[in-house]
């Protein structure tokens, strides 16, 4: 969430910020409930005043022996007035509670003005695009022809947007997660978690996705529970309701898991194969950090999810989205984008995102340095990678004429040795 202190007492100043994602702030709605909150707040006040006074004046005429009908007698109507002034305030911050939580974060200051992500603004490149003698197929056709992506099963057996690996290709996938875990793992100082594959709605308000996308997730039918869009969700939330004293961060979090997302608005986009899938795999990088350090590490922790693509020589680009295209409960956003020669385009592969506090009011995530007051942290995460579109980066960038697909250097290894995936009786 946005700081209270700034929506209460600079409308105007988070009305402008919020413009530039294109966010239209209320001001008035926030300002006749600000006005509504001092009149109940000053009612409950006066009236825990009377109260108490009240109960004091009893104690003295009771110790008095003198007759305290009469002040008994006002009692109730003080409980009356306090329950209704509570009962107002209540009202009155549930209303605010439901509009600060629909507001999306304030973009900070060094990203760049746009509405779409048309005004993104590329950063760097890394790695030539591959030329190849032939035309180069996209990874549907490379995988069918591997006898390893099964598309129509997947479809069998859930619908659309489900994919089936089979043989090799599975083990491809399985090697990439693999190379990805041990690198960020022994390379890149973090600590691998497990987390559920479900969360409860607590979780989902606390990183951002409830209750405003509530239509991307998948609920579980008569259970307390969300299928989780991304680790992100779970392992952040492990610094929820939580004061790490100040020396013991940052903490940098890995963690596998399948994401599941209903993709709502995504009717008729990327339709075909691994690209925009109802499941997939993900390595997640998260970080809990202090305030003052959470720019270092944005900058940090995008470059470890650019070491994955350059350790298997994939041609990417980085670019820091506009303030039109962020994220709910991003302040800040690099987007890496990987080349597909199937397509002959950059493609998302990874968003590395800063939410500074945003999450961690949220959450109640603080910190705390010897003799000072807590502080909340700031939260970080991103892709280190998307899997599934590291699997599609892999296939069509190492592909050869003859419809085999070489194994990048760095998964070897991972692949029992095997240096080439080749179609059956090849």
């Amino acid at each position: 969430m946005i700081d209270p202190k700034l929506l209460r007492n600079q409308p105007q100043d988070a009305a402008r910020l919020l413009a530039r994602r294109g966010f239209d702030l209320d001001i008035s709605a926030l300002q006749a409930l600000e006005a509504r909150r001092k009149i109940a707040q000053k009612e409950t006040e006066d009236c825990q005043a009377s109260r108490n006074a009240r109960a004091k004046a009893i104690g003295r005429a009771k110790a008095q022996g003198e007759d305290v009908a009469s002040l008994m007698a006002g009692q109730e109507d003080d409980a009356r007035r306090l329950a209704a002034a509570q009962a107002e305030l209540a009202a009155v911050q549930a209303a605010w509670d439901e509009i600060a939580s629909a507001l999306p974060n304030i973009p900070a200051d060094d990203v760049p003005d746009g509405r779409s992500e048309d005004d993104n603004v590329e950063q760097r490149r890394w790695g030539p695009v591959p030329e190849f003698p032939f035309t180069a197929r996209d990874h549907v056709d490379l995988g069918e022809g591997l006898g390893g992506l099964d598309l129509a099963a997947a479809a069998k057996l859930a619908g659309s947007r489900f994919a089936v690996l089979r043989g090799p290709l599975a083990r491809l996938q399985r090697a990439l997660i693999q190379f990805m875990l041990d690198l960020h793992t022994k390379e890149h100082g973090y600590t691998e978690v497990y987390v559920p594959y479900m969360a409860n709605r607590e979780s989902l308000f606390g990183t951002g996705q409830l209750p405003k996308f509530a239509e991307d997730l998948f609920a579980i039918a008569g259970l307390p529970y969300f299928l989780i869009p991304t680790a992100e969700v779970p392992v952040t939330n492990l610094a929820r309701d939580m004061i790490f004293p100040r020396d013991e961060l940052p903490l940098r979090y890995v963690c596998h898991t399948p994401c599941f997302r209903s993709e709502a608005g995504a009717a008729g986009r990327d339709t075909r194969g691994l690209i925009r899938q109802h499941q997939f795999e993900k390595v997640e990088l998260v970080q809990i950090v202090a305030a003052e350090d959470s720019a270092r590490v944005h900058e940090e922790l995008t470059g470890h999810a650019e070491t994955v693509l350059r350790r298997l020589g994939l041609p990417y680009r980085v670019v820091v989205l506009c303030a039109g295209d962020l994220g709910f409960a991003s302040a800040k956003t690099y987007d890496l984008e990987v080349y597909l020669p199937g397509s002959g385009r950059y493609r998302e592969i990874s968003s590395c995102s800063n939410f500074r506090d945003f999450q961690a009011r949220r959450l109640s995530a603080r910190t705390r340095a010897p003799g000072q007051k807590p502080e909340l942290v700031h939260t970080l995460n991103g892709s280190g990678l998307a899997v599934g579109r590291t699997l599609v980066a892999v296939l069509e960038n190492y592909q050869q004429d003859d419809g085999s697909v070489r194994i990048p250097d760095a998964l070897i290894p991972y692949m029992g040795g095997e240096t080439r995936l080749s179609p059956p009786g090849s």
